[in-house]
C-alpha cells in the first residue's frame, strides 16, 4: 500500500487524475514527502477481513504442526491446499467483548477492541480495515469495499443494539461503514463509468487545470511547466509503445476491466450464489487494483440464514450453532469453502514473483469460538504473506502468553501495510511472532 500525504497545492487535477507539480518560484507547491512509499515494481499489499457469526463446531476448529505437514480439523479442511500460506492463531480475545452480554457485545468491537455502548446507543470504535482505508484509500478508486450476505438487524438484544451483530466495519465510533448486500451494486461501485478511465491520457485529463495554473505564474515558470508537461507526454507515449510491444516494466493490475459479467439486479435467493458472487467481486477488486481493502460479512452474528443448498433448511444458523451436529459441521465447512475459493482465485493470479494471494492478508474470524458464546478465545486464521512480510505455514498459540489481545494482532498486521501505530484499541504491544 502507499501513503499519500500531500498539500492540495501540489497537484494538477482532472477527472480521476492528480499529478504533482515541479518546484516553482511563483507559487508554493511544496508538499510532504510520501510516507511508506513502496517501489513501483512491487504489487501492493491488500487486506481482506472475512467474518461468519456464531463460531464453529467445538471439536473441529483446530490446527497442529507447520507447513505442508500441518494437520487441520474438519472445519478447516477446505483450506488443506493452503497450509503453507496459512497462519492459525488460537487464544486471542477482546477484553471489552467479555464485559457486556452475548452476540452484539461480542461482535461490534471484533475489529477494533473498543468499548461498546449499551441501552440501544451506538458507539464502538474505528475498525482495522477502515484505519487502513483512511490512510491508504486514496491510492485506489474505491478506498474500501464493504460487502455482506445478510441484511443488518436494527433490533435490540439483551440491552445491546443488534447493529453491533450486523456490522464489523466501522468508519468511526458511531458510524458502521455502509454495507452492500447487492452484488450488482457492489460491481457497479467498482467499475461503472470507469471502464475507459485507463484509456485517457493523464496529461489530457489535467490540461484545463494546467492552463489555469499557467496564467498565474511567471514566464520562467511557464517554460518550466511546459517542459514538465512535455516530459510527461513523452513518458506516456513511451509507456504506451512499450505496452504494445509487451515491454512494460513495473507492476500493473492483472485485469484492466472485469472478466465476469455484471450480476443481475437484486439479491440472489440462493445463499450459495450470493456468497460466491461476493467472493468474485472481492477478487475482482484486488485483481484490477480498484480497491485494496475489502470486508466480507458472510452472515450476521445471531444469524437467521438457512442453507437449503446443503440440505440444512430445518433450523436457522443461530439455533444450529448451539449443538455440534453433523449439519453444523457441514455449514461450517460451507463458510470455509468461501475463503478457500477466494484464496484459490487469488493464488491463480500471478504478480511478478508472487501471486495475488501472496500479496494479500486475508483475516478470517468469528465473534466467538463456539455457538455457546465462548469469546475468551477467538477463532482466527490469516491467509497470505503480505508480500513476504508475514511468515505463514504456522500454528501459534497464545493461551498461556501474557499478551493475547486481538488488537495486538491488529498492530502487527498494520505494520505489514506500512501503518505503524503506538496503540490500537486496547493494545500498545505487537503480537509476538507475527
Amino acid at each position: 500500500m502507499t501513503s499519500h500525504h500531500f498539500s492540495r497545492r501540489t497537484f494538477l487535477r482532472g477527472v480521476g487524475v492528480s499529478m504533482a507539480l515541479p518546484w516553482m518560484e511563483s507559487i508554493n507547491v511544496w508538499g510532504d514527502v510520501p510516507a511508506g512509499r513502496e517501489p513501483g515494481s512491487e504489487a501492493p499489499v491488500r487486506l481482506a477481513c472475512l467474518f461468519s457469526g456464531n463460531g464453529f463446531h467445538s471439536k473441529e476448529w483446530w490446527a497442529r504442526g507447520a507447513g505442508a505437514q500441518m494437520e487441520l480439523g474438519k472445519v478447516l479442511a477446505p483450506l488443506n491446499d493452503f497450509r503453507e500460506r496459512l497462519l492459525f492463531i488460537e487464544g486471542l480475545y477482546n477484553a471489552e467483548a467479555l464485559k457486556g452480554n452475548i452476540h452484539s457485545s461480542q461482535t461490534g468491537n471484533l475489529l477494533s477492541g473498543a468499548p461498546l455502548a449499551s441501552g440501544g446507543e451506538i458507539r464502538s470504535g474505528t475498525s482495522i480495515d477502515q484505519v487502513v482505508a483512511q490512510r491508504h484509500g486514496r491510492s485506489t478508486k474505491v478506498p474500501s469495499l464493504i460487502l455482506g450476505c445478510e441484511a443488518s438487524n436494527p433490533s435490540v438484544h439483551k440491552n445491546y443494539s443488534m447493529i453491533y451483530s450486523s456490522h464489523i466495519s466501522w468508519s468511526s465510533p458511531t458510524t458502521p461503514t455502509p454495507l452492500e448486500l447487492y452484488p450488482a451494486l457492489a460491481f457497479d461501485r467498482l467499475f461503472k463509468d470507469e471502464a475507459q478511465k485507463g484509456d485517457q491520457s493523464v496529461l489530457d485529463a489535467v490540461l484545463e487545470d494546467a492552463h489555469a495554473v499557467r496564467r498565474r505564474i511567471s514566464s520562467s515558470d511557464q517554460r518550466k511547466l511546459d517542459e514538465y508537461l512535455g516530459s510527461v507526454r513523452e513518458v506516456e507515449q513511451r509507456i504506451e509503445n512499450a505496452g504494445k510491444k509487451g515491454e512494460m516494466q513495473g507492476w500493473r493490475p492483472t485485469l484492466e476491466r472485469p472478466d465476469i459479467p455484471r450480476p443481475a439486479d437484486g439479491i440472489p435467493q440462493d445463499i450459495a450464489e450470493h456468497m460466491r458472487l461476493m467472493c468474485d467481486i472481492l477478487v475482482l477488486g484486488f485483481q484490477t487494483d480498484t480497491t485494496r481493502v475489502t470486508t466480507l460479512k458472510l452472515n450476521n452474528d445471531h444469524s437467521s440464514l438457512r442453507f437449503p443448498n446443503l440440505g440444512v433448511d430445518y433450523m436457522i444458523h443461530h439455533l444450529l450453532s448451539h449443538s455440534d451436529t453433523a449439519d453444523w459441521l457441514k455449514v461450517n465447512q460451507f463458510f470455509l469453502e468461501q475463503l478457500a475459493y477466494i484464496a484459490r482465485k487469488l493464488d491463480a493470479t500471478q504478480e511478478g514473483e508472487r501471486t495475488a494471494l501472496d500479496n494479500s492478508m486475508i483475516l478470517y474470524c468469528s465473534s466467538m469460538l463456539t455457538g455457546n458464546h465462548e469469546a475468551s478465545k477467538l477463532p482466527v486464521v490469516v491467509l497470505g504473506t503480505a508480500g513476504g512480510r508475514l511468515e505463514s505455514g504456522r500454528t501459534l498459540s497464545y493461551l498461556d502468553k501474557p499478551n493475547r489481545r486481538m488488537c495486538s494482532l491488529y498492530l502487527s498486521l498494520l505494520d505489514k501495510v506500512g501503518i505503524h501505530l503506538d496503540e490500537f484499541g486496547d493494545s500498545r504491544e505487537r503480537l509476538a511472532e507475527v
